[in-house]
């Protein structure tokens, strides 16, 4: 293990990057929640779009419902269709839905995005560790991490939100990885994630942040739809993803885990250098 300096500051390597699921190693486009929570509001009789449906992702799914509630336009369709605003007892109801229908969407897809393995194996042989959390409560990791070990990812750690006192965007999950990893310094840890909340739970951290933008939630296209997307549109949905990836606090923005290794070696650098997230 390399200890901390005793000048305070880290110089690296990166000793461990802690990675979300859905949208960043797995599920191109995040696409199980969003089915799911579509489904869910759909059957409670209120359907909500796309945009809608996305909007909260990173944040924990009971709070990802109550926040989807919160939306003037969805929270003015729900009192026309039911006579009253949306209350607790609301959001639990959706939420044990949630519970019960999401396994068939993980099962649909649960596939891994393509070169993640490579890049799991490039960050292996420089002996990083390999933590991940997610909004994802402990119920849904009970079948979702089975069906990514089948597929050749097994983490080093998982913390979901249910293992921590606050979800995204506060820095618990992050944390919560460095030690069971026993990080040296959590100036050394890249945390690599799709959503806006993701990337600021990881720099509250103090931690280097990562965004991914195409395979993300922040265009939102499954493997396929991207595949089919002229160069011009995927440019200008790129360019819409790293912006708000870059306000949410990322210092660098990569299309997705494929290209990570590039991102990685540049933080080597800063980390070399005495520079800090």
């Amino acid at each position: 293990m390399h200890l901390p300096s005793s000048s305070g500051t880290c110089h690296g390597p990166v000793s461990a990057v802690i990675f979300d699921w859905a949208g960043t190693v797995l599920d191109f486009g995040c696409m199980a929640p969003v089915g799911a929570f579509r489904q869910v509001f759909d059957e409670a009789g209120l359907p909500i779009d796309i945009a809608e449906a996305r909007e909260p992702m990173g944040a924990a799914k009971r709070e990802h419902i109550a926040m989807i509630l919160a939306m003037p336009a969805v929270k003015k369709r729900w009192i026309v269709c039911f006579g009253a605003e949306p209350v607790e007892a609301d959001v639990d109801r959706l939420y044990t839905r949630f519970l019960e229908i999401d396994p068939e969407h993980v099962e649909k897809h649960h596939a891994l995005i393509p070169g993640a393995l490579d890049t799991i194996a490039a960050l292996r042989r420089r002996d990083i560790r390999i933590g991940s959390t997610t909004g994802y409560p402990h119920e849904v990791m009970t079948y979702l991490a089975p069906m990514a070990a089948a597929r050749g990812y097994v983490p080093d750690h998982c913390t979901t939100v249910s293992d921590v006192p606050r979800g995204r965007p506060w820095p618990d999950m992050c944390l919560d990885n460095a030690l069971a990893l026993q990080v040296p310094d959590v100036r050394s840890c890249v945390v690599v994630d799709d959503s806006p909340s993701g990337l600021a739970a990881g720099r509250a951290a103090g931690m280097w942040a990562v965004g991914i933008a195409a395979s993300g939630n922040e265009v939102g296209l499954s493997l396929e739809e991207w595949q089919a997307t002229g160069a011009d549109e995927r440019a200008r949905r790129i360019a819409v993803a790293r912006s708000r990836l870059e306000k949410a606090g990322a210092h660098l923005v990569v299309d997705s885990i494929a290209d990570l290794m590039p991102a990685i070696e540049r933080i080597d650098g800063w980390l070399a250098e005495g520079s800090k997230p």
